[in-house]
This record gives structure tokens, C-alpha cells and sequence, in this order.
């Protein structure tokens, strides 16, 4: 049995009688906090040089840690073969303790990804088998699964890119395309959460759509959000410990050899200088979202502009700190948040009957 509805005097299929939008928007909505918990902890990984500390992918024996002398130092063993080991943290004088310190973030990391894995897909089962997916989701939630399984991979590709003698970190390329999909995750797990909250609470309601402000708000934010990435990967951050100037000036001396494009994409004084300065072009481009949702959801409004204010605040502040672990872990949380705000804004922009 189906519900029906007119659309323009047409008859449309909406939902089975099965279906529970509302359940499903809850269960999304869980996976997403996890997936911010993952984006979190992953920025601890970062900030703490612990991504490299696990050198092979065991997508199924690799959720147990190790449990004896011999698999620790079989583990440890493992990781004096690279780069980071043999040229910073060897040098430096980094013991067994030290190593599963940072092994246990990395491991962390993995743990949550394999959770998050199992959150969607074991409900996403039971609710397609029990006829609970309201018709036209299916193919969407199924999207957002191949997405999570195409996460791990990126990442995967992002420690193997770091697993060499002759490097000592991973490509911030790959740590960019990591996050980033992590992000793009998220925003389509809140606006699938948005459109079945909408549909339980008015039945026959169509997905929204991405309006053109919404668009182009959303490419901004995203190349901020690229370039954070980048600053995160080519440690970035520490460049400068002074804000507004940079090195006593307001655009620092870089590396322009190779071009201004390499630089743009190289150079860690110039990622910094792109990033702390086109946060005010997303900020600008965030108020004209937030104002034009204001009239229609003014809590989504007030959610953007409290997200991009304490994210900036959180900038300056992981900058006049040198980088603090636990104030750029803020930072990095405060965007995966704003992220979830400017969703929750276009969606509320892009709602239709």
C-alpha cells in the first residue's frame, strides 16, 4: 500500500505506508554526529603526527589493536621503515611509549571509521528489508554509503602516500580529498536528515533543492575549507604565530621560483596567508545566506552566523598560539558545525511543497 498526493492536479507515488521518515532522520542524524566525532579525532591524528604510525590497511584485523610485547615492537618495527621515523621522530628520540601514543589516536580513527560503517549499513539493511525507505531515498542513501566506503579508501591513499623513506609526511593533497569527502559526508547525511524530518512532518513534501545562493555560498566556504586542508597537511599553521600581519607584513615572503600557482598550492607561507584572509570572503557570503534565511528559519540563521563567528575567533586564536592542540582541534570541529549550519541554511532556502 502507497500514500498518494497531487502535485499540480498530477497524481504522485510518495511512500510506502511502511515508510518512517521521521526514524530514518534520527538514525541519520546519529551517524552524522559520529562523523563529526571522526572528523575531530582525525584532526587530533593530524595535529599529533599520528597518521603514519600504522603502516598497513587491515580493514577487518586491524579493529584489533595490538595485544602483546612481540606484536608492539612487530608494529613498531613497521614504522622505523618511513620517512617520519628515520629522519624526525627516530632522531628525536621517540621510544615505545611514545609510539603507541600516536598509535592509539590512528588506530582511534580507524575504530570510528569502522563503527560509522556499521551505524549506516547494518539500519540501512533493516529499514530497506522492513520497506521503511519512503520512495525516491533509496538510491540517495546508497550514495551516502558508497561515499563512506570511498572515505576510507582516500584515506588509505593519504597514508600511503606518507609511507616512504623519502618523505616524511603524507601528501597534503590526498589529506585535503580525505577531509573534504569526510565534509561533502556530512552535509549530504544533515540535508537527507532535513528533507525526511520535513517529509514526516508534512507528508507529500518534495526534497528541497540547492538554490543559487545557497551554491555559490557553499563553493566559497568549500574553497576555504580546501585551503585549511592544505594548511593542515603542509603544517601551515606555523607559519606565522601573529595575526593580522604575517612576518611583520600583511602578505609574507614566499617561494614564487616555481610559479604563482605552485605557490598557491605549495607554499605553506602563502596557503596560510590565502586562508586567514578568504575566511572574509566566506564570512561575507555566509551573512547573505544567514539573511536571506532569517525570514524563513530564523534558528538556522542564527546557527550560521554563531558557527563562521567562533570558527573565526578559533583561527586567530589557533594562530596567536602557535597551533595549541586542543584550540585547533576546536577549530577543526567548529567546521565540520558550520558545514552542518550552512546545510541546514539551504536547505531551509531550498524547501519546497
Amino acid at each position: 500500500m502507497v500514500s498518494r498526493t497531487n502535485f499540480g492536479g498530477g497524481t504522485a507515488v510518495l511512500t510506502p505506508a511502511t515508510a518512517r521518515p521521521a526514524a530514518l532522520a534520527r538514525w541519520l542524524w546519529v551517524v552524522a554526529w559520529m562523523v563529526v566525532a571522526m572528523i575531530v579525532v582525525g584532526g587530533i591524528t593530524r595535529l599529533t603526527e599520528s597518521g603514519l604510525s600504522i603502516t598497513e590497511w587491515k580493514p577487518v584485523t586491524g579493529a584489533i589493536p595490538p595485544l602483546t610485547d612481540a606484536q608492539w615492537q612487530a608494529e613498531f618495527e613497521g614504522y622505523r621503515q618511513i620517512g617520519e621515523y628515520q629522519q624526525i621522530t627516530g632522531p628525536a628520540g621517540m621510544t615505545l611509549a611514545d609510539y603507541k601514543f600516536i598509535y592509539f589516536w590512528e588506530w582511534t580513527h580507524r575504530l570510528l571509521g569502522r563503527l560509522i560503517g556499521l551505524a549506516f549499513a547494518v539500519p540501512l539493511a533493516w529499514y530497506w528489508i522492513r520497506g521503511a525507505i519512503p520512495s525516491g531515498y533509496k538510491p540517495r542513501l546508497l550514495a551516502l554509503l558508497a561515499l563512506g566506503g570511498l572515505q576510507g579508501a582516500f584515506g588509505w591513499f593519504m597514508v600511503r602516500s606518507g609511507l616512504s623513506s623519502e618523505v616524511t609526511d603524507v601528501s597534503h593533497f590526498w589529506l585535503s580529498i580525505h577531509l573534504l569527502t569526510a565534509l561533502f559526508t556530512l552535509a549530504g547525511l544533515a540535508w537527507t536528515a532535513f528533507d525526511l524530518r520535513r517529509l514526516a512532518q508534512i507528508p507529500g513534501a518534495r526534497p528541497a533543492r540547492l538554490g543559487g545562493v545557497a551554491l555559490v555560498a557553499a563553493l566559497i566556504l568549500f574553497v576555504q575549507l580546501l585551503l585549511g586542508a592544505w594548511v593542515a597537511g603542509l603544517n601551515a599553521g606555523l607559519a606565522s604565530d601573529t595575526w593580522p600581519l604575517m612576518q611583520g607584513r600583511l602578505v609574507p615572503e614566499f617561494d614564487n621560483s616555481r610559479g604563482l600557482f605552485w605557490a598557491m598550492t605549495h607554499d605553506p607561507f602563502l596557503i596560510h596567508f590565502l586562508h586567514r584572509w578568504w575566511a572574509w570572503v566566506a564570512v561575507a557570503a555566509l551573512i547573505v545566506l544567514a539573511r536571506k534565511v532569517r525570514p524563513l528559519e530564523r534558528r538556522a540563521s542564527i546557527a550560521i552566523h554563531a558557527a563562521f563567528g567562533t570558527q573565526i575567533i578559533l583561527g586567530i586564536t589557533t594562530v596567536w598560539t602557535g597551533v595549541s592542540l586542543w584550540v585547533a582541534t576546536a577549530h577543526q570541529l567548529v567546521g565540520a558545525l558550520l558545514v552542518i549550519a550552512l546545510t541546514w541554511g539551504a536547505h531551509v532556502l531550498g524547501r519546497r511543497p
